[in-house]
């Protein structure tokens, strides 16, 4: 079992202290660059913004990526599925002759 560390990440100017587990440190930094990116970009020039709607834009826009990748993903797994169908029934018509 793996023991819980504070960590603080820095996103948009302002720290955070999240407890997360000691394997995990690395993708949670990664994770808050990332996010720390995402608001920056949905704030823009307009530093007045206030934080919380930056917050919104950023988690739309990650949400809406995360959605593209899983549709894809969904996508990918069909035709798979589909592909390995063909080929089963191939392998089992070679195997009935």
């Amino acid at each position: 079992m793996s023991s819980n560390e504070a960590v603080t990440v820095r996103v948009l100017d302002r720290e955070y202290t999240v407890g997360v587990g000691s394997g995990e440190v690395e993708g949670l930094m990664s994770a808050a660059r990332l996010l720390d990116t995402r608001m920056r970009e949905a704030r823009g020039a307009n530093r007045m913004a206030a934080v919380d709607r930056v917050a919104v834009l950023a988690a739309l826009n990650l949400a809406h990526e995360l959605e593209q990748l899983r549709a894809a993903s969904e996508h990918r797994e069909h035709e798979l599925a589909r592909v390995l169908s063909v080929l089963q029934l191939k392998l089992d018509s070679l195997l009935d002759a």
